[in-house]
């Protein structure tokens, strides 16, 4: 059989190798065992801590630079794009195209933040990104966990969702497990009651 030798200096060799790298949130989220918990964190000492408790990711919106230094746990900015610190994240949570490019000129991964349907079909049409991040907005008259999980259910396969419900319970992110959500990013202190929730039965 005829093999053939390929330059690498040829034009389409050349840009495989300009490929983004797959980013760690997204194979940390997609090869987890069941649900990942992100933690939000404030500074290294939150965020080794959020690692001692089980965390598979970190949150973060300021000196992320810092909390890199302390961990190497998957690390999303939570700050946007523009933010002094950034570049030292993994991904990053953008809102539109101008964010969305720009988090991509810097290497990361852009993970959209949706809190309804018409936010959700814009990001899906304009940007296609491979994660989404789930809001439940402010309104003080809607539970959060039911707003989710009807942004859930609009979701096309083959996305990964985060939940982002901070003050969750073991329940909750159960519940958000069994419906098909990828990660649930909560509060730092919340941690170690969540990690291992069992999936509600069925």
């Amino acid at each position: 059989m005829e093999t053939e030798t390929i330059d690498v200096r040829d034009g389409l060799v050349s840009a495989a190798f300009t490929m983004p790298a797959v980013s760690r949130l997204s194979q940390a989220i997609a090869e987890g065992d069941g649900i990942s918990i992100l933690a939000e964190v404030d500074d290294a000492a939150g965020a080794s801590a959020a690692e001692r408790e089980g965390a598979d990711g970190l949150g973060v919106r300021r000196d992320a630079d810092a909390v890199r230094g302390s961990s190497q746990l998957p690390l999303l900015h939570l700050g946007g794009a523009g933010e002094a610190s950034v570049q030292a994240a993994d991904a990053v949570v953008v809102s539109d195209s101008t964010t969305w490019e720009q988090g991509r000129a810097l290497g990361l991964e852009c993970v959209v933040r949706v809190s309804d349907s018409d936010d959700l079909e814009r990001a899906l049409v304009d940007l296609d990104p491979e994660i989404l991040l789930l809001s439940a907005g402010s309104d003080p008259d809607e539970d959060p966990l039911e707003v989710l999980l009807g942004l859930l259910h609009d979701v096309p396969a083959g996305k990964l969702a985060i939940a982002d419900l901070h003050d969750a319970t073991a329940e909750e992110v159960a519940e958000l497990e069994r419906a098909g959500v990828d990660g649930v990013l909560v509060a730092a202190g919340n941690v170690a009651a969540l990690v291992g929730a069992e999936p509600p039965d069925v």
